[in-house]
């Protein structure tokens, strides 16, 4: 199937348009034609090539949703029809220990991802959803429940998933307090997320003009880092830090904002290297710890979550043609809170 693409060719070249093939549909594949594909800071740092380079042209995406055009003679699971998703895997070994546990994401054998991943014939290369079409494994293709907005779901399966998984494992209930550095594509679904399970969130930001947006998104607190002294009067008081910051920052203030044994989850992954002290975990048994996104089976779950909540991204809506500049007003933090491309304009 010949499909309709954005790509970069290197990492120095902007994305252009590009034709290129889908593989034929086995008997387990699902095909869909994507509606809408959101723009994460990965798909960015990927074709930028700050994660190294690639010998192949990069097709991003793992922010994807549209409706189930075929499938193969296998698949019962889904019609066509259907409302789906795909995030940021398309395959894993399905046998190791983490596999089976529904842990598809750190697969020992390595989870195969959207784009820029090697397939396990070794051989094929995956391209992701700036694209009119995908072929993907049925176990790999979430369902979306009928009626939602499909462009404002897009981002859940990636962002939505990343900050949704560290809110379950550390048992974020009513009355849980919660802590999110930095109020972007990931903190504003992290505030949603956390506030729909009850918790009062604590936001952390650089950007004093950002407060008023927070607050709207449910955020009780605010805090203005760039001056130590408004971290006092959070000393001890959180349970859990979501840390969705990119950029090189201490984390010494962070942690002592944490109760005894609190936890501080790193999602973020800034470039350079960090060193902090260890004595702020030490003095409260405290945490320290980074989490990836969730399993098929969490992520499912996430979006029943977020369809019963009514909990959606906030979003921009663009066309293929903007997709440049809507990187470069991603890196300069220009976005409320995530774009997300129109298919239909490739």
């Amino acid at each position: 199937m010949k499909v309709k693409a954005y790509a970069a060719k290197s990492p120095s070249s902007p994305l252009e348009p590009y034709e290129f093939d889908r593989r034929e549909t086995k008997a387990d594949d699902v095909v869909i034609q994507i509606q809408f594909c959101g723009i994460c800071h990965s798909d960015i740092h990927t074709a930028l090539g700050d994660w190294g380079s690639f010998s192949h042209p990069c097709v991003p995406g793992h922010e994807i949703v549209g409706h189930v055009i075929a499938v193969g003679k296998k698949v019962k699971k889904f019609k066509v029809g259907e409302a789906v998703g795909v995030g940021c895997m398309v395959d894993s070994c399905g046998k190791c220990e983490n596999c089976k546990s529904n842990e598809e994401q750190y697969c020992t054998k390595g989870a195969v991802y959207t784009y820029q991943s090697t397939e396990y014939d070794k051989k094929s290369y995956t391209k992701g959803g700036y694209s009119t079409h995908i072929v993907v494994k049925d176990k790999f293709v979430l369902k979306i429940k009928k009626g939602l907005p499909l462009d404002r779901v897009a981002p859940l399966l990636c962002a939505g998933i990343t900050t949704y998984s560290p809110l379950k494992r550390y048992g974020v209930k009513k009355g849980s307090k919660v802590g999110v550095i930095g109020l972007g594509g990931l903190g504003h679904m992290a505030i949603k997320l956390a506030r729909a399970m009850g918790a009062e969130v604590t936001v952390f930001s650089t950007s004093p003009e950002k407060e008023m947006d927070a607050k709207k998104l449910g955020a009780k607190n605010f805090v203005v880092t760039r001056d130590l002294k408004n971290f006092l009067p959070f000393s001890k008081k959180l349970d859990l830090i979501i840390d969705t910051a990119s950029a090189a920052h201490d984390y010494a203030p962070y942690l002592n904002t944490l109760r005894l044994g609190g936890t501080h989850v790193l999602i973020g992954v800034p470039a350079d290297p960090t060193q902090f002290r260890g004595g702020p975990l030490i003095q409260g048994r405290r945490n320290l710890t980074g989490t990836l996104i969730g399993g098929l089976k969490e992520t499912q779950k996430m979006l029943d979550f977020c369809a019963d909540k009514k909990i959606f991204a906030d979003v921009e809506l663009i066309k293929a043609e903007q997709i440049n500049e809507a990187y470069k007003r991603t890196i300069k933090g220009d976005v409320k809170y995530r774009f997300v491309i129109d298919a239909k304009t490739f």
